[in-house]
């Protein structure tokens, strides 16, 4: 009688005989022996088992929705990681085992298609329900019929594509250590020629594809840059750069430096908000034209600054752009409106990429950019008389908050250096934004941070209530982190393969989906195609913040003489701001 264990689906292969040695003599030794003809289709019952796993999870919710093309993306991908998965759990079963694989038994691939057309069925319909529920929290009404219909074959293309490539990079891999075997022993072929085809692969896809994508994208959208968008025009007034006596030309201002130098509210604009007297504000800017460096640019953008008078004005605020130059026209213009007009803002360009392309391949760039531009106007600043120097603001979207907090060494040196902050949808790699977070004070979620008692720093969701700790004074230099609970920008970080975060296991902010959970590898890819889209959702969700910074503002500059009517009619104003 045999003693041999019974097979296990994860010892099973879907062809071939097992090689049955001649126990009355030794087996000679092979170093490359191939027992079957290669297919490059043909798939094995463990890895199948773990890509159906990760496929129905992918359809589970995360925090924006998600349209039929999106969710193939996502499930062809994680179910190529749940095929590779499964290969190495199986490989590490034989190990245990001690034995080779065996080829899987006569029902093992039809139960698994029966399973796997339920299961599929079953995740795709809760996958459905979730995305509907998503959709009207966020108050998104656009769905496709088509594009959820083409899910699984998008998924299944996608699938069989990085397989195939896999494949590939192992079958080059065996070529290279049979060639190797010429010179030194099996073993050693094995281990010299996994580095080498792993280097090679890594040095490919990161040099020739990775920078030279990023190199034709910097190419591409120089040549944009160039442009002016539709309804901008050069400034007739002396208190814009690119205006008259400017010592920033106006070419050199780029697409977005343009639009931020020629649009904007006039001082009859906020009269007409107000009814009060205003003055029309001063905007200072350099684009990567109007200096080879960035320290030059700051210096340019400075000495345009001081030209324009800005440093006669009451409020200064610096700002660190994101991606392109951009300068979110809701922020600036609702400290405009806020302070009557009596303010000066500075800001300079450090990238021809648009946000969501620098967020990846320019964070250096802004970390510069935030701290030289500050460094060059608290200098400036910190020349003139105590008497006559303007209250110094600081503001930043996106990575724009991540250059802006690089100025700063923490919470004393914010409150020291600044008559307040305001910083929107926070990258969760910002260095002061995950301190304070990371240091919350006991009992307070993640979503809703409160730190040392929120004495000078605090976060909201809508700033138009009161910020917690509202019992809490909050009397001196005020910074204010705007953060959306279904922003992915704010959350998204490689520890979301490995790693619940707090966010997730807690009780969920009011956009997003109560049914979310963690999954290792799932979630942090589902939260990674959320990125591209984050901007794409209604205002007051996702990555899009418009009217909270009118009441972010409201509450950092705590001006005394707006009312609740103003207050709503400017939001009205910058939400419909482009």
């Amino acid at each position: 009688m045999s003693h041999e264990p019974p097979a296990s689906p994860d010892d099973e292969q879907p062809t071939g005989d097992a090689h049955t040695p001649d126990p009355g003599r030794p087996e000679p030794h092979h170093s490359h022996r191939r027992t079957r003809p290669h297919r490059p289709w043909a798939a094995t019952l463990p890895g199948a088992w773990g890509a159906l796993l990760l496929a129905c999870l992918s359809f589970t919710p995360s925090l924006l929705p998600r349209g039929g093309v999106l969710q193939g993306v996502i499930t062809g991908i994680l179910a190529a990681i749940g095929y590779a998965l499964g290969l190495i759990g199986a490989w590490i079963w034989r190990a245990f085992a001690d034995r080779g694989p065996r080829r899987p038994r006569r029902w093992s691939w039809p139960a698994y298609f029966v399973a796997g057309f339920v299961l599929v069925g079953v995740a795709f319909g809760l996958g459905q329900y979730w995305q509907h529920r998503i959709r009207e929290l966020l108050g998104v009404t656009e769905y496709s019929v088509p594009q959820a219909v083409a899910t699984p074959f998008i998924a299944l293309v996608l699938f069989c594509a990085v397989i195939l490539a896999a494949r590939g990079i192992r079958r080059v891999y065996r070529w290279v250590a049979r060639l190797l075997h010429r010179f030194i022993g099996p073993q050693a072929a094995k281990a010299v020629g996994g580095i080498l085809v792993a280097v090679g692969t890594f040095l490919l896809l990161s040099g020739l594809l990775v920078d030279g994508l990023v190199s034709a994208a910097n190419q591409a959208f120089s040549l944009r840059d160039t442009e002016t968008k539709p309804g901008v025009s050069r400034p007739t007034t002396a208190l814009r750069s690119g205006g008259p006596g400017s010592l920033v030309p106006w070419d050199s201002l780029g697409r977005e430096g343009r639009s931020f130098a020629g649009t904007g509210p006039t001082a009859a604009d906020i009269t007409a908000l107000t009814t009060r007297p205003a003055k029309e504000p001063v905007r200072a800017y350099a684009g990567l034209k109007t200096a080879p460096d960035t320290e030059s640019r700051a210096a340019r953008a400075v000495a345009d600054l001081r030209r324009a008078g800005g440093f006669d004005r009451t409020n200064l605020l610096v700002v660190t752009t994101t991606g392109s130059g951009w300068v979110d026209p809701a922020s600036v213009d609702s400290f405009e409106y806020l302070t009557g007009g009596d303010s000066a803002t500075v800001a300079l360009q450090y990238s021809y990429l648009p946000s969501w392309l620098s967020y990846l391949v320019d964070q250096s760039k802004a970390r510069e950019a935030g701290r030289e531009l500050f460094d060059a106007v608290y200098d400036e600043w910190s020349n003139l008389p105590p008497d006559d120097r303007p209250k110094l603001y600081v503001a930043g979207e996106s990575l724009g908050s991540f250059g802006g907090e690089t100025a700063f060494s923490g919470e004393y040196d914010l409150s020291n250096r600044t008559s307040g902050t305001l910083f929107a949808g926070p990258p969760n790699f910002n260095t002061l934004f995950r301190r304070f977070s990371d240091d919350r004070d006991a009992g307070s979620p993640e979503v809703q941070p409160v730190y040392k008692d929120g004495r000078t720093v605090r976060f909201a969701d809508d700033a138009s209530t009161d910020i917690p700790p509202s019992e809490a004074p909050w009397d001196d230099t005020r910074v204010l982190y705007l953060m959306h609970a279904s922003d992915p920008i704010v959350w998204w970080g490689p520890h979301l393969m490995y790693r619940e975060p707090d966010w997730i296991g807690q009780r969920p902010g009011e956009d997003v989906l109560e049914s979310m959970f963690w999954v290792p590898f799932v979630t942090f890819w589902q939260v990674t195609a959320d990125l591209p889209f984050a901007t794409g959702v209604p205002a007051g969700h996702g990555h899009t913040y418009k009217g909270e910074y009118v009441d972010g503002w409201n509450a950092i500059l705590r001006p005394p003489d707006v009312t609740e009517a103003e207050l709503a009619r400017l939001r009205e104003i910058v939400t419909q701001e482009g």
